[in-house]
């Protein structure tokens, strides 16, 4: 007697993926900037030094005199010349009234008046530089300076972004199946 017999033979399911990866694409652009720099205001203010020389005293010393001086000069003198004309000459008037007292009066007038005195000899230094008159001003120097801040005109460009999302799908690589035999 033979007994029937079941005969079952599977086939796994395979199941395999498919995968799309994704891809992404970045770019950034560059910033655009402009710049500018204002100079600076620079401003400055002087005051001039002065200096002042009075040398009317040293140049009196070398005989360069103004005329005013010079006529005071030239009065002086011929008053101070007349007054020593008078005085020589009531001295002469004295001498002469002494004649009878027994003397050589006017020999010795006329001595006195042909003999001049000799002249001093000797060197003379003209021009004293201590009889210059000096002052001095100083003078000042005023310096502003305003700095001007830079001019920035900056633009920042967004990135460029470009994604495709990837993909995952299901593959039946192989499908599964059942087989019955009976064998009898």
């Amino acid at each position: 007697m033979n007994i029937p017999q079941i005969q079952i033979q599977t086939t796994k399911g395979i199941l395999g993926l498919q995968i799309d990866k994704p891809i992404q694409e970045i770019e950034q652009p560059k910033a655009s900037m402009q710049q500018e720099q204002p100079a600076a205001i620079l401003e400055m203010s002087t005051t001039r030094p002065q200096l002042s020389l009075d040398t009317t005293e040293a140049r009196a010393d070398i005989d360069l005199k103004g005329p005013l001086r010079r006529g005071d000069e030239n009065a002086q003198y011929g008053r101070q010349s007349a007054m020593e004309g008078i005085a020589r000459r009531a001295q002469e008037g004295q001498q002469m009234m002494q004649i009878e007292n027994g003397g050589n009066a006017i020999v010795d007038i006329i001595r006195q008046q042909t003999t001049p005195a000799p002249a001093p000899l000797g060197i003379r230094f003209v021009g004293d530089r201590t009889k210059i008159q000096m002052s001095f001003q100083k003078g000042s120097l005023d310096i502003n300076v305003t700095p001007q801040k830079p001019i920035l005109d900056v633009q920042i460009n967004k990135p460029i972004h470009h994604y495709t999302p990837g993909k995952v799908s299901g593959v039946m690589e192989q499908y599964p199946s059942i087989q019955i035999d009976i064998k009898w």
